[in-house]
């Protein structure tokens, strides 16, 4: 029962693959309209302020659970901390998890959509962004077809 476990090629490489398991699409993408919306320059100040006094030492702590527990998600805080609640931490993290792909099955099955339109050239015959949105929204066959097409 010693199998090898792969490990990163360098730490760069662990970093990056922290850094974007951190921010990840949705950070990324609301970013510019969260600081207009916030106030400019002080939402960045308390954006960095949140990043250094939570998001750094949260991930130094999954690090750590994970590096001492060489188990999965669900099964470190079960290894760590037998018969007590926190062995359902470890779940709910996996099932966070699959919450979020279902998200990100919806976006992508829109960017999906929007790039056939693209191809075929209905895109640019639209003259209302939002009317065109909202008719695929309303069509739950054809959303329901695109997120199993990307899967």
């Amino acid at each position: 029962m010693n199998e090898k476990r792969s490990t990163f090629g360098s730490k760069l490489g662990m970093v990056a693959a922290a850094a974007g398991s951190a921010v990840g699409l949705g950070n990324i993408w609301r970013f510019p309209s969260e600081t207009a919306d916030g106030g400019g320059a002080i939402f960045i100040i308390v954006y960095i302020a949140c990043i250094l006094f939570f998001g750094i030492p949260l991930m130094v702590a999954e690090f750590l659970i994970g590096r001492s527990s060489r188990a999965n998600a669900a099964g470190a805080f079960h290894k760590l901390a037998p018969d007590t609640p926190w062995k359902w931490v470890g779940r709910l993290g996996v099932l966070t998890g699959f919450v979020i792909l279902g998200f990100y099955m919806v976006v992508c099955g829109w960017t999906v959509d929007y790039f056939i339109q693209s191809i075929t050239g209905s895109l640019k015959e639209v003259n209302d962004f939002s009317t065109n949105f909202n008719t695929l929204l309303a069509n739950r066959p054809k959303q329901i077809g695109l997120m199993a097409f990307f899967v």
